[in-house]
């Protein structure tokens, strides 16, 4: 697994960003999703190293990146915060422009650095999202079912966290195995949840949320009408909602 990346901890305006590093070829930069950590991308990242150098990172809060304390509004944890945590990344690495792929909030902090640094995306994959703001707006019955937690880790601080708290594990199978339909995952399940079990980022992803239900719908209005005029490309799981 990731052989032959390089670890690196990179200095960002606000903490240090873990990645690796590996393969030749354009610049690739890959997201990660909820519960997760770059450790999601381990058999996709060798493969596409042979064609790209492959960045593979951990969003602010999530694996071994920094954990910043939340505010009010949530901008902390906001898209576009994460965001430019990953273009100072990768400016610090030396890469001026590059290719994007994100799963789940990945994909949303994908699609925010495309709107709000369009001159560095040469291309955009986006992987079991639809636009926040979309998904907001036309919220019916099945999908409130299906992302439940969508709804329940937006509740006020530290109602979800105490409750995930409580097993944390026993939350992040359940998130896995309901969303991937596979019941075991081995190595993936531990080193999830070496990370996803310190308090400090159980608090963080839920602030991810918190934003993706306030300050990151402010931006979007903003820019809605806003035309990301590059390539992308937009998968989706046959059994995802």
């Amino acid at each position: 697994m990731f052989k032959g990346f390089r670890k690196k901890f990179i200095k960002v305006k606000k903490g240090k960003i873990f990645c690796r590093i590996g393969g030749k070829g354009p610049p690739l930069l890959l997201l990660h999703g909820y519960p997760q950590t770059h450790f999601m991308w381990h058999k996709t990242a060798d493969e596409l190293s042979k064609i790209f150098t492959v960045i593979v990172a951990d969003l602010r809060g999530y694996g071994s990146s920094f954990v910043i304390n939340s505010d009010k509004k949530h901008l902390n944890y906001s898209k576009r915060e994460m965001a430019k945590d990953m273009i100072q990344l990768m400016d610090n690495l030396g890469y001026k422009k590059f290719c994007i792929a994100g799963h789940d909030r990945g994909g949303r902090v994908a699609h925010r650095l495309a709107r709000d640094y369009r001159k560095k995306v040469i291309a955009m994959s986006v992987i079991d999202i639809c636009p926040t703001l979309d998904m907001y707006e036309q919220t019916k019955m099945n999908f409130a079912k299906e992302y439940f937690h969508w709804f329940f880790l937006i509740q006020p601080k530290w109602l979800p966290e105490r409750m995930i708290r409580s097993n944390p594990k026993k939350w992040l199978n359940n998130c896995l195995n309901k969303w991937s339909g596979i019941n075991k995952f081995g190595i993936s399940e531990k080193i999830y949840l070496k990370a996803f079990r310190q308090v400090k980022r159980i608090h963080a992803t839920c602030e991810d949320y918190r934003a993706s239900a306030t300050i990151d719908l402010e931006h979007d209005k903003k820019d809605r009408k806003k035309l990301i005029n590059i390539p992308i490309q937009v998968l989706w799981g046959k059994e995802g909602v």
